[in-house]
């Protein structure tokens, strides 16, 4: 009863920690602050909102306390020997990297760079000087970095599968500057999570006790230690999320690509990070590599859409959805992005005036042939109704016509915090 007693105050303890903690809410503020940005990039864009910020950032919310109840369960069973200070090294080195680029807020660098610096220090016997310095190197030296590893290979995991199922919701379509200054469409998915981790952790020996630790486990931890004292929970607030631009592939194929890079990341990075924990003279190789293969990652969304060719553009065949507007008639006829509409009303159309022509010929109904993603021939038809919304509500891809396209996509975080404006005029 007295260690049921002891974890139940050391989880109070840490969930009071979490919340007295401003990691958490600087995460929750920027993923409304990004949400916020994507719906003026759209209303900039194609004088629409497609999406509402609010609920998106409520989503993100619940979705990230779900994530974070199943890796706290999951560290249940590691144990990893992180320390409170370990949350300020992780967000510092953050915020740092974010004044380059905001794709920096992943915690796979965060981690990796904790791991060198560990590593490089372990070199200079800073950790026994008395003054300030001393002190800040041994609170590095305190954190568990193969354990910080694995626990970032875990997130990426979570991540794989967020994506896999739900990356393709979170896609704003974007006018793009392509090749020679034609503008293109494509899509942006980028998608974040606040994650509230409650992580189970050792208390070393002769360390002093932890409020509401407790001596003893039914089970033994992966990263048990020989000199651990008893055992307490701590609070580190985490955030994952993903970023991808395409012009070549449709956001479901996208999503799922990005989905396969992330899972085999996860897996290769918790086999590297454990190997580090049995053989730390491979902890450096393990931080390298975390860093190195998630920039992989990136060069290889990045391969892939130049060799392939720009999907969103208009051909011969007809004029190409690049979105739809919600609650539309587009919406209710079930046109998706990537189609082909070729005629309208019997009327077979290649611009954007030929298209409001031919809707013009029916002002109560509309018939639509489409092109599918196949190339197969699909009939669509609805009455149309006074009042409804952009006239059929589809999005096409940009032409001679189009003035903006969206610009300034991977700034740093002062850039994206200062710019008025998430669109770019076109030069005659």
């Amino acid at each position: 009863m007295d260690t049921v007693q002891a974890m139940l105050s050391s989880i109070g303890s840490a969930v009071l920690g979490m919340a007295a903690q401003p990691f958490y809410y600087i995460a929750v503020f920027l993923i409304a602050m990004h949400y916020l940005r994507q719906i003026r990039v759209e209303r900039q864009l194609f004088a629409v909102k497609l999406h509402n910020w609010v609920r998106l950032t409520l989503t993100a919310i619940g979705v990230g306390m779900l994530i974070g109840l199943g890796l706290s369960a999951a560290s249940l069973f590691l144990g990893p020997a992180i320390t409170p200070a370990a949350v300020l090294w992780l967000w510092s080195i953050a915020a740092l990297l974010m004044l380059v680029r905001i794709r920096y807020l992943c915690f796979a660098y965060s981690a990796g760079i904790i791991a060198l610096l560990q590593w490089l220090a372990g070199f200079t016997g800073l950790a026994s000087r008395g003054d300030w310095l001393g002190e800040l190197v041994a609170s590095l030296a305190a954190i568990d970095a193969a354990g910080l590893l694995l626990l970032v290979a875990l997130l990426h995991l979570a991540e794989a599968h967020l994506v896999f199922w739900h990356g393709d919701r979170l896609k704003t379509p974007l006018f793009l500057e392509g090749k020679r200054g034609k503008l293109v469409g494509g899509y942006m998915l980028q998608g974040f999570w606040p994650i509230p981790l409650l992580l189970l952790v050792p208390v070393e020996a002769g360390g002093g006790a932890a409020a509401g630790a407790w001596d003893m486990l039914p089970w033994t931890p992966l990263f048990a230690g020989a000199d651990s004292a008893g055992w307490t929970v701590v609070a580190l607030p985490m955030v994952i999320g993903f970023t991808e631009l395409t012009k070549t592939m449709l956001p479901r194929q996208k999503a799922r690509h990005t989905a396969k890079g992330l899972l085999v990341y996860s897996l290769c990075l918790a086999a590297a990070s454990i190997a580090a924990w049995k053989w730390p003279v491979l902890l450096p190789v393990a931080a390298v590599f975390a860093i190195a293969l998630h920039e992989a990652l990136v060069w290889r969304s990045s391969i892939a859409e130049r060799r392939a060719t720009p999907l969103f553009v208009h051909d011969a065949r007809g004029l190409r959805i690049l979105g739809i507007v919600p609650g539309t008639p587009a919406e209710a006829m079930g046109l998706l992005p990537g189609e082909i509409l070729q005629k309208v009303n019997g009327k077979k159309v290649y611009s954007k005036a030929e298209l409001y022509d031919a809707l013009a010929l029916n002002p109560a109904f509309c018939k639509l042939e489409i092109l599918n993603e196949s190339g197969e021939l699909k009939f669509a038809q609805r009455a149309r109704y006074a009042g409804e919304h952009h006239q059929l509500g589809v999005i096409l891809a940009p032409d001679e016509a189009a003035n903006f396209y969206a610009g300034g996509l991977s700034v740093s975080i002062v850039g994206w915090l200062k710019a008025r404006k998430a669109s770019n005029r076109r030069q005659a």
